[in-house]
């Protein structure tokens, strides 16, 4: 069991795994993850560095031992690995690591008919939470987003998940998305619900360069005007009703863009909030670590240059940053106001020598404008709040 960190109640990994598989069968036209598109999967020479590369982190970072409370295989679509090949590597991941007995283990999956019929074989490889990409039921914002299901294909994989023993399901959507109506994500909504998944994510199309790690081609079709995104204030609307929605189904919220039933919100995810540890292997994965120093990584976006630098016995590296205290910092409090259950902002300054004295005027601020309560020494965001997290994060640091 992972341990409750005693500052956000949530039961959070303090060192995860994240394995990323980069291989997809089309690239998404929003997505800027780290994948390709690939008729043929090179499924053992990647598996095989993938072992390779996880040897190497684990020697260069002394973790040799340490217990690992989640794991995480995302991409791409994981769904496309071969269930054996990723049995392998969760065996090697147990006798390099000390695999805590209740370690989450989740693998994102498209719902895709041909995804599904692998359920079970994930099942026996040791795989306990699924993470499915339905995005929408609709059929107008699944051709947008370029999605090759449709809805009655991502419910019937939801009941392939079900009849192959998984019984932490969850299910990721998007909204804001062109031609979008609020009633058309309340749709959503509700049959995500009625489904009786145990978590649900929801996150607004974001195709600002800004927040994109490459430009992808929704990003393009907007900015020559093929497509136009609903206006802000209609996103809020829509928001707040996955949020209503959601919660009326008896999910409630934990994060911004996450919420779940009691006890099924994300270890692995919630270690990013709460600051823990996460090694990464694999195309383009990012890990952060505290020792010996505090550092954050990121390894090769290109398939092809992760497999020839593992190959050559290299780190595969493509950019490695020393993260000093007010770096720390920021990121403790941005991410920790994302959580409904906040962040003890006093506790933080006093962790990585800020101020809060100086701080402490914005919170009265935010209190008084209805933006925020404390909460047994907690600062944490109201709804309202929460529409608006990043100006309140950026006025904090």
């Amino acid at each position: 069991m992972a341990p409750i960190d005693v500052r956000t109640g949530l039961e959070a990994a303090s060192l995860g795994l994240y394995i990323h598989f980069p291989y997809c069968l089309s690239k998404c036209p929003y997505c800027d993850f780290a994948s390709t598109a690939a008729k043929t999967i090179p499924d053992e020479r990647y598996t095989q560095a993938i072992i390779a590369e996880l040897a190497h982190r684990i020697e260069t970072h002394g973790l040799a031992g340490r217990e690992l409370t989640s794991i995480f295989i995302g991409g791409g679509t994981p769904s496309l690995w071969a269930p054996g090949s990723v049995a392998r590597v969760l065996e090697v991941v147990s006798r390099s690591l000390r695999v805590a007995a209740r370690c989450e283990v989740t693998l994102e999956a498209n719902p895709g008919a041909s995804d599904a019929e692998r359920f079970s074989a994930f099942r026996a490889a040791g795989i306990n939470r699924l993470s499915m990409g339905v995005q929408s039921f609709e059929a107008s914002t699944l051709s947008t987003l370029g999605r090759s299901h449709d809805g009655a294909t991502a419910e019937r994989a939801f009941e392939a998940a079900r009849r192959a023993g998984f019984d932490n399901v969850s299910m990721d959507f998007i909204y804001g998305v062109h031609g979008q109506t609020v009633a058309q994500v309340e749709s959503d909504a509700r049959r995500a619900v009625a489904l009786g998944s145990e978590h649900l994510s929801a996150y607004a199309l974001t195709l600002d360069k800004a927040s994109l790690a490459e430009e992808v081609p929704l990003a393009r079709q907007l900015a020559r005007g093929e497509v136009s995104l609903p206006p802000d204030d209609t996103v809020v609307q829509m928001q707040r009703v996955v949020r209503d929605v959601f919660r009326g189904g008896g999910l409630e919220r934990y994060e911004i863009s996450n919420y779940a039933k009691p006890g099924y919100h994300s270890r692995h995810n919630a270690l990013y909030w709460t600051g823990g540890e996460y090694l990464a292997v694999g195309t383009g994965a990012t890990g952060f670590l505290k020792a010996p120093a505090p550092v954050r990584y990121s390894n090769q976006r290109s398939a092809e240059k992760y497999l020839v630098e593992v190959e050559a016995k290299r780190l595969p590296d493509a950019s490695r940053e020393s993260l000093g205290a007010l770096e720390l910092f920021e990121e403790r409090v941005a991410m920790g106001l994302r959580l409904t259950t906040g962040v003890d902002l006093e506790a933080v300054c006093a962790d990585f020598g800020q101020d809060f004295s100086a701080r402490a005027t914005t919170v009265k601020h935010l209190v008084h404008a209805g933006m925020a309560v404390q909460r047994e020494g907690r600062l944490v965001l109201t709804d309202a709040g929460l529409d608006v997290h990043s100006a309140i994060s950026a006025r904090l640091m």
